[in-house]
């Protein structure tokens, strides 16, 4: 039964990793002979190819988010030492996640080559930021383990430092990543990636520096 269920999981995660080459099956023959493949920062095309590249990005998308989905199912029998009290489910979880992300990024890319604008910059980084905020939810709930998380020195040697650390990175990354959303759909394509990362690395500094004063606080 157990391996008729993960079985079942690989299906349903191909399935939802071929939608965008469907997609853009469905419109190959409604393409111009060349389209754009690339944006500059203000979503207008600067880089074009033959209309069979638009297969290009949901192929390297669903290798790379169907590899990312295998490790994470079998993420204890990679590394059984600092996953031995993971919860396999949980890691389940964030695979379909990173599964359904890759997807949606196929789609944004598929549709940005058919109707080229500055669609693919706002929605790339408020689909980023769902991610991000989804990931901050489900943080609280991660067991020490050397591929999700703050994988850093001082969370990875004290698990009350992970603990800790990951309990309040989750709400700056829950509302780190809802901003991200707000300000991809609502600021003018040209400040959308400054926003981003300015939050992005507010998101990452915060978390690392209170785990840094974690350790040295419990270490005095």
């Amino acid at each position: 039964m157990k391996s008729l269920s993960k079985w079942l999981s690989i299906i349903v995660a191909l399935v939802i990793l071929s939608i965008p080459f469907f997609y853009a099956l469905s419109v190959y023959d409604k393409l111009p002979e060349t389209i754009a493949t690339h944006f500059d920062l203000e979503g207008k095309p600067n880089g074009f190819g033959p209309r069979s590249s638009i297969y290009l990005g949901p192929i390297i998308l669903g290798v790379v988010g169907f590899f990312v989905f295998l490790l994470l199912q079998n993420i204890a029998i990679i590394d059984p030492k600092k996953t031995k009290n993971a919860d396999p489910a949980l890691f389940g979880k964030i695979g379909y996640l990173m599964v359904v992300f890759m997807s949606v990024l196929g789609l944004i890319i598929v549709y940005s080559s058919v109707q080229p604008g500055n669609f693919f910059l706002k929605y790339l980084f408020s689909l980023m930021g769902l991610m991000f905020a989804a990931l901050g939810y489900i943080f609280p709930s991660v067991k020490p383990n050397y591929f999700v998380g703050f994988r850093i020195p001082w969370t990875l040697e004290n698990e009350d430092n992970w603990n800790a650390t990951h309990k309040m990175a989750g709400k700056w990354w829950m509302y780190g990543g809802i901003l991200q959303v707000i300000f991809g759909v609502l600021l003018p394509p040209e400040y959308v990636m400054i926003s981003f990362f300015i939050i992005m690395a507010i998101m990452v500094a915060v978390p690392t520096g209170f785990s840094y004063l974690y350790f040295k606080k419990h270490s005095a």
